[in-house]
């Protein structure tokens, strides 16, 4: 299970996006990356097709290392860790300890 969630906004710690943020897009648990929305821009030429009547180089994000991003809390980067409160197990921010969701 991994701390991070779709939706979630979180910062680029390191790497050529460093500093951007975004929303989380999508998530592959099996190899543990994450596509967020704005970074990681990459070009792919494409030939015209029907959904795409023009065809020419398209640019979309693509996915970038879990590891590499970190959660916003309030404005600021923090770890999540995860508590149990009413007998639920919930994420909570290791900055402040506010409970996240």
């Amino acid at each position: 299970m991994t701390k991070i969630k779709v939706g979630d906004t979180v910062r680029v710690i390191t790497g050529k996006d460093n500093g951007k943020e975004g929303k989380v897009k999508e998530i592959n648990h099996k190899n543990g990356k994450v596509l967020v929305e704005g970074i990681n821009m990459i070009k792919r030429h494409s030939k015209p097709s029907a959904q795409n009547q023009t065809g020419g180089i398209i640019e979309k994000e693509a996915m970038i290392d879990i590891s590499n991003v970190m959660y916003l809390h309030k404005g600021k980067p923090t770890r999540i860790g995860f508590k149990e409160v009413d007998g639920k197990k919930v994420r909570f921010a290791k900055s402040t300890g506010d409970v996240i969701d």
